[in-house]
């Protein structure tokens, strides 16, 4: 049980596990208790701390980040986890139950927003496995996302359970009246998604522009990108090239990555 801040003074509350569904044996949802007055913006980080087991460093915490996935309003704070193997976070994180507490960094962090953004018409929200999470946070949290015209949510994974939030997500792409495409991608088993290959290529190829039935053009369209490094060093070159301009602190852009992978 954390019950006082280590050594390097960090503030935090210890909340408690509220919640937890399994997308697949290596990705799940984890909702904990919210503090009164933590505030945060969709797209915005959190530092999620555990007493690690360790004889030889009793009492030791660790700390990793994790995107907010709820809306900004919401009651509770969800967040998408992938097992790592041998992970000592996740590892640990995993054999986690309901009713169990962990540690909350006091303040969210992250610059993964839309008002770093330049104005536009497309939004193209691109994710790899749990990069999804912020988006979701974007899309649950109403009038985040009304500057937009039109929003093109692309999210690829491995394999079809991967897939988390789908319902959510399909459910609501049907209630924008064609505002929002939603675009899942199923890598490793042929057949679930009528796209199969890596985002930059497929960006690269104008399929998916295609699927989508939205151009992208630095003159129109502002990108965000969040996942594993590989692809997001791709995006960057592919967007580069087109004439994207990268945000940077107090400076508005039209590609936005998330760094604290």
């Amino acid at each position: 049980m954390l019950t006082s801040p280590e050594p390097l003074q960090r503030q935090f509350t210890v909340e408690r596990i509220e919640r937890l569904q399994y997308w697949s044996p290596t990705l799940w949802s984890l909702r904990i208790t919210r503090p009164q007055g933590f505030r945060f913006q969709p797209g915005h980080y959190a530092r999620l701390g555990l007493s690690i087991h360790d004889a030889e460093k009793p009492g030791t915490t660790i700390w990793r980040p994790y995107s907010i996935v709820s809306a900004a309003a919401d009651d509770g704070l969800d967040f998408l986890i992938t097992l790592l193997p041998g992970g000592a976070f996740t590892s640990q994180l995993a054999s986690c139950a309901v009713g169990q507490s962990l540690a909350l960094e006091s303040a969210a962090l992250g610059f993964f927003v839309v008002s770093q953004l330049s104005s536009g018409e497309d939004l193209w929200m691109l994710a790899t496995g749990a990069g999804l999470g912020p988006y979701v946070s974007l899309l649950r949290t109403e009038g985040v996302l009304q500057r937009f015209s039109r929003l093109v949510l692309v999210h690829a994974v491995r394999h079809a359970a991967d897939l988390a939030y789908a319902d959510e997500l399909y459910a609501l792409a049907g209630a924008s009246g064609g505002r929002l495409r939603y675009l899942p991608i199923v890598t490793c088993d042929p057949g679930v998604t009528s796209l199969q290959g890596r985002i930059p290529a497929l960006l690269s190829s104008g399929e998916l522009q295609a699927e989508a039935g939205v151009a992208l053009e630095a003159a129109h369209s502002r990108v965000m990108v969040c996942g594993n490094p590989d692809f997001t060093a791709d995006m960057r070159k592919f967007l580069s090239v087109r004439g994207f301009q990268p945000c940077r602190r107090g400076l508005v852009g039209s590609m936005l990555f998330e760094n604290y992978w």
